[in-house]
């Protein structure tokens, strides 16, 4: 009895520092807030777009012995580049690395995107949404190291993600109930001015998170 009181006792103690240790922090500027296991870094970059130029970039990251998080945000306001094209080209960059082995509609509140799992060559495993919103691409990424158990991290990461401004990038009727854009639509934001912004949401729409994806072999 002594010992099951002590062990308890350990997970009293160890339990609440742990889950203490991640923190929301948020940046006004770019609209967003996420979760954190250590302060990040941020740095100034450059991203290279679907056209082959490269734009502004900022990444937010926390690097660990068995994980690693990663906000980047690009501006691709002066682009002219579909929807489309943002997430397609961030998809094709992401899969040279490694495997996509879940490619699914993803949601926060009222803006949408692409999730995907990444098997990587090198075994890692990552969670990763994209986002194209208000003229910027958002890529947000939790990576489980090689032989390491940190798949949980990763998509906890990932899910932290909240858009600040309370905007949305589609319009009522626009998405399917997959999260699809209509074909009609996709050619009128092709040919519409990069960030130019949706008409109002649909006030009866849930406002929910999308579901974290499964990391399959």
């Amino acid at each position: 009895m002594r010992r099951i009181a002590f062990i308890l006792t350990l997970f009293a103690i160890s339990g609440p520092a742990d889950a203490q240790s991640w923190t929301e922090y948020s940046y006004p500027d770019d609209a967003f807030s996420v979760s954190f296991p250590a302060e990040p870094q941020i740095e100034t970059t450059t991203y290279q777009a679907a056209d082959g130029h490269a734009v502004p970039a900022h990444v937010y990251w926390v690097a660990q012995d068995n994980a690693e998080f990663r906000m980047t945000i690009a501006d691709l306001t002066n682009t002219g580049l579909a929807e489309n094209a943002v997430i397609d080209q961030a998809v094709a960059t992401l899969s040279k690395a490694g495997e996509v082995k879940v490619n699914i509609p993803a949601r926060v509140s009222r803006v949408f995107g692409r999730q995907l799992s990444i098997l990587g060559t090198d075994g890692s495993r990552s969670t990763v949404a994209l986002f194209d919103y208000k003229g910027r691409l958002y890529q947000i990424e939790g990576k489980s190291l090689p032989n390491r158990n940190a798949t949980a991290d990763a998509i906890r990461f990932q899910q932290s993600l909240i858009f600040t401004d309370n905007g949305t990038n589609v319009a009522p009727g626009e998405r399917g109930p997959g999260g699809e854009q209509s074909s009609e639509r996709r050619r009128d934001r092709a040919n519409s001015p990069r960030g130019a912004g949706a008409r109002a949401p649909d006030a009866t729409a849930p406002d929910s998170e999308t579901a974290p994806a499964p990391d399959s072999r």
